[in-house]
């Protein structure tokens, strides 16, 4: 199977509406693995907050799974992540796996079991990566790796419920937020995550699944006007094998729409799959409308307030560096608080001012 055509990609984009989502995990979960492990999945829970994410407007969510999961039990995984996209269909909410993860922001190597509690006062503070970013370095284990995107993407091959596939997020990230850093990785981490995203496009294409593929490209550290934000190799290669281009964008609304000029060059489908941090300026208030303007797909950071805690911010420097204020009293992420309560009832209306003006490309003819 071949990289889509643009003309592919585009005719996949009209026959649906605008994409308006957000990436989630249940307010129950500290992080992805007690999100999917047998002992802390929350049906319950997910039935109730894909609720509000569907009246809040939200067509479709974008979810992390573990290899760890898949690995020590696959059925059970499996099984899992069919009921979370059953839940989410019957609202009208389409699902976005993805399938790997180099954002281990919490600092440790993923476990399959109980996982500790958040730590207090820090945003993210146990995010781990998938597999893992110790496994990433390690080329005796890429067979299992193939074994685990080829499974997933066979499985799943021609399932209507997913919009389409995100393979890897964040290829190479090695921020620690635990630790104000970097950690112990160094940028080898980066060489190795190039590596397996491309084999990932390999492995994913040759179990044909129907819906198309994406890496998101993610390293926009030049605020400068003049400057091409995707100058890593990992960015480059990403947009090299996408079907569609996808993005993460936490800037102010100037910063994104020049983003959005660079990708429109390429003539596929666009969409930001991670975005909206209040207190570097990527706010609903002004981007939502700008996504939607411009035909971007968009999923922000975070729907319910819970035990990731990303309402907190991110380390000053980092808040610094993507133009923001430290010390805000604004949250940081997140939309709505535990009983389902908009954190601001504004961003809300916005939301749905925009997803209930949306009707079908291919009813109207319209974009």
């Amino acid at each position: 199977m071949d990289r889509w055509t643009e003309a592919e990609a585009r005719a996949w984009w009209q026959a649906r509406q605008w994409v308006c989502g957000c990436n989630y995990l249940p307010s129950s979960a500290v992080n992805f693995i007690e999100m999917w492990h047998p002992d802390s999945f929350d049906p319950e829970g997910i039935q109730r907050e894909l609720g509000w994410a569907a009246e809040v407007g939200f067509n479709a969510i974008r979810i992390n799974l573990p290899f760890l999961g898949w690995r020590h039990d696959r059925d059970g995984l499996i099984d899992r992540l069919d009921r979370v996209m059953g839940i989410a269909a019957r609202l009208g909410i389409d699902t976005v796996p993805c399938l790997f993860d180099d954002c281990g922001f919490g600092g440790d190597e993923p476990v399959w079991g109980l996982q500790p509690a958040p730590v207090p006062g820090v945003h993210n503070s146990r995010a781990v990566a998938s597999p893992g970013r110790a496994a990433v370095l390690d080329p005796g284990l890429r067979p299992a790796l193939e074994l685990y995107v080829r499974d997933m993407i066979a499985t799943f091959r021609t399932d209507e419920r997913i919009l389409f596939w995100d393979l890897y997020n964040e290829p190479g990230n090695r921020m620690d937020f635990a630790n104000a850093g970097y950690g112990q990785f160094s940028p080898e981490l980066e060489r190795h995550a190039l590596t397996l995203m491309e084999q990932s496009f390999a492995w994913a294409r040759a179990e044909a699944p129907a819906a198309p593929l994406s890496v998101a490209v993610w390293t926009t550290p030049l605020p400068q006007e003049d400057a091409h934000p995707y100058q890593t190799g990992i960015d480059r290669s990403a947009l090299l094998h996408s079907d569609i281009i996808t993005f993460h964008a936490y800037w102010n609304r100037a910063r994104v729409a020049q983003f959005i000029d660079y990708l429109e060059v390429l003539d596929r489908p666009i969409l930001c799959t991670e975005w909206m941090a209040r207190a570097v300026d990527s706010r609903i208030s002004d981007q939502l409308q700008l996504f939607h303007e411009r035909n971007v797909g968009c999923f922000q950071w975070g729907l319910v307030k819970g035990r990731t805690q990303t309402w907190l911010p991110w380390p000053n420097d980092l808040v610094l560096a993507h133009g923001g204020q430290p010390g805000v009293d604004l949250w940081f992420h997140d939309l709505l608080h535990e009983d389902g309560r908009p954190y601001d009832p504004r961003e809300v209306e916005t939301i749905l001012a925009l997803t209930q003006s949306e009707t079908n490309r291919t009813d109207t003819g319209s974009k």
